[in-house]
């Protein structure tokens, strides 16, 4: 069946990173995953890190490990707007690198005293980190 597209941008502090027409957009949100299509209700959402995946076709799908930010679908469902901290492409990211940042975000965690901005801030990078890996491993699941 053909969906109706609809516009998507992924802005970035470093600029636009995807700008086109999809059918569907599947990220997470703060309180769950969350699947777009065309003339969805509006919706402003927090967004937790994730593989975002975008679909310009049921077999054509765009895929970036995405940190936190916002989700915003303007009124009438035609424009969706990620506003996010990162955007990596799966295929770039460096999972050495990543699994040591997730090491020592792990470490910070277990040293954290309960309750605090440390504890707050490693629980972050920690799902942060775990994120990258599954969508640079293609672990959608």
């Amino acid at each position: 069946m053909a969906r109706t597209p609809f516009k998507v941008e992924v802005l970035t502090p470093d600029g636009e990173v995807f700008n086109e027409e999809v059918v569907e957009v599947v990220t997470r949100t703060a309180v769950g995953d969350i699947g777009i299509l065309a003339h969805h209700v509006p919706v402003l959402a927090m967004l937790d890190p994730t593989e975002l995946r975008l679909f310009r076709s049921e077999t054509d799908v765009v895929t970036f490990a995405q940190g936190e930010g916002f989700l915003q679908v303007q009124p009438g469902g035609e424009t969706v707007l990620l506003l996010v901290d990162e955007v990596h492409e799966p295929s770039k990211i460096n999972t050495s690198d990543v699994e040591e940042k997730l090491r020592r975000a792990e470490d910070e965690l277990s040293k954290a005293e309960r309750f605090s901005a440390e504890e707050r801030t490693a629980r972050r990078d920690k799902r942060r980190y775990e994120a990258y890996l599954k969508a640079a491993r293609g672990d959608s699941g």
